[in-house]
């Protein structure tokens, strides 16, 4: 363009010899087009549709394989290339696309090697893969009756512009996508729980379903947020006891692989958060992963640090969105799933009206057939020598029967009538084509029935999708309640702490210094010094706390046993006081003061005591003091445990020359109140779950299993405790009798058996039943006088009978390793643990009713051998 051709026009724009041209700024070309291009990657790419819960890429993917379908596994690599007919967007994107279709195994039956969600290997090239439709997909995702079409965007084929899916693919499958200032992530849920979650919501019910991973694990839904944002879900691995030395992880958290798993949990080893040997990966058909533990760690414990510093616990945010009319919503999960069973309704509708269509035309159709072929309107059209009038002679044929078609007759119908073969006409079979219209009739029935009752038509078809698919597809995730894991409690001792106490230093990197103990890099360490303030920090190579160090140790938040004892003198009234108090919570790196701070104020004895201890102390006075008695013995048990700002209590008026430690002193703490929470299997002392008792140091937890063992352990709150394999879980009493009743694999009866505890062995489990193949606990009882209720079937008879049995009158108290008594009882149907009724002594008891008793509850009478 030559600059002597251009004219500028009054507006301001430029044109070639006095043409006139709009120019838009780049700034409206850059809003426009990027407003076009994120819509785009909304719309097209990233966030699936409400009406069938696909992509695109995926709809386009299954619509292919439709077109292919033969019954036969096609080439993967012939799929995608069918496919690019329809999706511009090329091979590595629809391959990608449908690996990941096909291993959420619901819509696609895979051969070959489709790689592993688990371990995070990859499928092979798609010419060495096979695939087809399952028979799901063709059930439930294909119509093409009742199906919008649109051009490709070549323009060459059609293209599906929603799939008319009848059931909750999408809450199924799960889907996740980043676009343009916007993502969605809606997690795969159970294939069963939508079924009936669907029925439910059909019926009127509130619904609540959860996700369900298919890598197994358990998870906490309680912030899950019916799937919308701003909710979390934790997600946990399975990890079990493999032995005393060794975890094994069975089943891995959603969205991790085992590769990137063990890799965690090495990083969190040299790391020092945790200590192992050694992690070893035997994953094949199924998950296992051996976590070989470094010497004298406990397993409890490194199952907490494994889900507070490696992925075997991982959080989910989902984020639900959804186009709905062509923009995108966010909506809650239920929300979707009642959405699906109103579009399912729907879609049978129009199933049900199009089927009922052609019946009615089937039925039509079938009437003027035999009309034309009994009344022998077929010999009248011999004459006729034109086609008008064949179709005339025909409609007139028809005219007395007209008023009961449901229809008028066209031109089409006569029509057809022309075109029947001779042949048909000489065979038919007036009986069979009554038969056939009379089947046809029943069916209109039935789908006429099916219109007017549409809900329960509904019901019915997802039942039956259940009966015929569900099979194999129960939950895989546990749900469960997680309790929280505080990191400094469970992290691994990968650090020494020393001290200097003269010059005020603490680290774990002064290894010249005097050495205090073990402790972890995320520590804080509580420093008493010698002139009363104390301090908490958190743990370093090396920190300055101040000189003159009397006390450092680990600080633990909350710990209601340490107490600490203490005598000092105020400075304002030169009185002596006395204090045991707590240090519950602190903010770190603040000073404060045992003493009340005064000038003056001096600290004259401090004890830190673990188990809240009471000393007793010998004050001598100086020798000006006008006191009579110059020596004092004070004890620390009269004095109350307060918090750390009281003032103390006055041990003396006089002036003081110094305070000993005279004679130690036991704890003055009640013991420690314990409950136990099934829901998470942990104990715990803030009131939740049930009640176990209040322990002292000696004290022990008895737990027996439903496998048949007890096992003796602690009440450390790290302990973990199976819930679903508990059968009772109770204070350990050295006296306790176990009455149980258990059925023997070997020799398919029942046995009673009492006994008493006699191991002392922590954290191993001793089996008390037999260990056949096949036997179980059936009940156990702690109660002096248990009672049962037992129903059976006696030889011979069909009837049931029950009988309420005293335990401790059928068998003594033996050894916990005895079999017991076998109860006769042919046939042992329910068992029943009663509420016990305790024996009163009485002289009346002791009498003729007691021996009445004893006459009918005689072993003979019970059924024992």
């Amino acid at each position: 363009m030559q600059d002597e051709n251009l004219d500028k026009n009054s507006n301001g724009q430029y044109g070639q010899e006095g043409e006139i041209h709009d120019i838009i700024p780049v700034s409206g070309l850059y809003e426009n087009w990027f407003l076009e291009y994120a819509s785009y990657v909304i719309l097209e790419r990233a966030v699936p549709s409400i009406e069938d819960g696909f992509k695109p890429v995926q709809r386009r993917i299954l619509h292919a394989m439709k077109e292919m379908d033969d019954g036969r596994f096609n080439k993967v690599a012939n799929i995608i290339g069918q496919t690019m007919q329809y999706h511009p967007h090329g091979d590595a994107s629809i391959g990608d696309a449908m690996v990941n279709l096909g291993q959420k195994d619901l819509l696609i039956d895979m051969q070959g090697n489709w790689g592993d969600i688990r371990t995070g290997d990859g499928a092979a090239a798609p010419r060495y893969i096979e695939a087809r439709l399952s028979k799901f997909a063709t059930e439930v995702v294909f119509n093409p009756k009742i199906t919008d079409w649109q051009l490709s965007y070549d323009g060459r084929k059609k293209e599906p512009v929603t799939l008319p899916v009848k059931f909750p693919l999408l809450l199924a499958q799960g889907v996740e996508g980043i676009a343009v200032g916007l993502s969605t992530k809606i997690l795969p849920h159970n294939f069963c729980e939508l079924i009936k979650g669907a029925i439910d919501s059909l019926k009127g019910k509130n619904i609540r379903i959860f996700p369900d991973f298919p890598t197994g694990g358990s998870a906490d839904f309680s912030d899950y947020n019916e799937g919308l944002r701003g909710g979390k879900i934790k997600v946990r691995a399975k990890i079990e006891e493999f032995d005393s030395k060794t975890l094994a992880i069975k089943e891995i958290p959603y969205g991790t692989t085992t590769t990137g798993l063990i890799d965690s949990i090495i990083k969190a080893n040299d790391k020092g958060k945790i200590k192992i040997k050694k992690v070893v990966d035997n994953t094949a058909s199924e998950v296992e992963i051996l976590v070989y533990l470094a010497p004298g760690q406990s397993p409890d414990i490194t199952i907490d640090a494994l889900y507070a510093f490696s992925d075997c616990e991982v959080s989910i945010s989902p984020n639900a969105c959804v186009i709905i009319d062509e923009k995108p919503v966010f909506m809650s999960v239920n929300e979707m799933l009642r959405s699906s069973a109103q579009q399912t309704v729907e879609l049978l509708r129009q199933e049900l009206l199009i089927r009922q269509g052609e019946l009615k035309e089937k039925l039509l159709f079938s009437s003027l057939e035999k009309l034309f072929i009994e009344n022998r309107i077929y010999r009248d059209i011999e004459e006729c020598e034109t086609w008008e009038a064949v179709l005339q002679t025909i409609d007139k044929g028809l005219d007395p029967y007209k008023k009961e078609f449901y229809r008028e007759i066209t031109e089409e119908d006569i029509i057809r009538l022309t075109e029947i073969k001779i042949k048909r006409i000489s065979k038919y079979d007036t009986f069979k084509a009554d038969e056939l219209m009379r089947k046809l009739q029943d069916e209109l029935a039935e789908v006429e029935y099916n219109l007017e009752n549409i809900i329960e038509y509904t019901i019915a078809y997802y039942k039956g999708l259940l009966e015929r698919y569900g099979k194999g597809r129960e939950r895989k995730t546990e749900i469960r309640a997680f309790d929280s894991i505080a990191a400094s409690v469970v992290a691994a001792n990968n650090q020494k702490l020393y001290i200097n106490r003269k010059e005020g230093f603490i680290g774990y990197g002064l290894k010249k210094d005097e050495f205090i103990s073990d402790c972890s890099d995320i520590d804080d360490i509580i420093v008493f010094r010698k002139d009363g303030k104390y301090v908490v920090t958190r743990i370093a190579d090396k920190v300055f706390v101040g000189k003159n160090i009397i006390h450092a140790a680990v600080y633990k938040k909350n710990d209601e046993r340490m107490v600490y004892n203490a005598v000092y003198l105020d400075g304002k009234s030169g009185r002596t006081l006395a204090k045991r108090f707590q240090v519950l919570s602190m903010t770190r790196d603040k000073e404060y003061d045992i003493t009340k701070g005064e000038k003056g104020s001096k600290l004259m004895y401090f004890s830190p005591n673990a188990n809240g201890e009471a000393e007793k102390l010998q004050v001598t006075l100086t020798p000006a003091s006008s006191a009579r008695k110059k020596v004092i013995e004070y004890d620390f048990k009269d004095l109350d445990i307060k918090g750390r700002s009281a003032g103390g209590n006055l041990v003396t008026k006089y002036p003081v020359k110094k305070v000993q430690f005279k004679e130690a002193g036991g704890s003055t703490l009640g013991g420690l109140d314990i409950w136990y929470d099934a829901t998470i299997g942990r104990l715990n002392r803030e009131e939740r779950g049930d009640y176990l008792g209040s322990y002292h140091h000696e004290d022990r937890i008895l737990v027996v299993y439903t496998d048949g063992s007890y096992e003796m352990t602690d009440f450390e709150l790290t302990n973990r405790y199976e819930s679903k394999d508990i059968q009772l879980i109770t204070k350990f009493d050295p006296e306790m009798v176990l009455s149980t009743i258990y059925y023997d694999g070997a020799t398919k009866v029942h046995f009673v058996k009492r006994f008493k505890i006699e191991t002392s062995t922590l954290s191993k489990r001793f089996p008390f039943i037999s260990e056949a193949r096949g036997s179980k606990l059936s009940i156990i009882s702690t109660e002096n006088q248990p009672q049962v209720e037992i129903t059976y079937t006696k030889n011979g008879s069909k009837e049931k009978e029950t009988t309420v049995y005293d335990l401790d009158l059928l068998i003594d108290v033996k050894g916990w390793k005895a079999m017991g008594n076998k109860l006769a009882l042919q046939k042992v149907n329910k068992i029943k643990l009663l509420e016990s009724k305790k024996a009163e002594k009485s002289e009346e008891n002791a009498g003729n009713g007691q021996e009445e008793l004893e006459e009918i509850n005689s072993p003979d009478q019970l059924g024992l051998f």
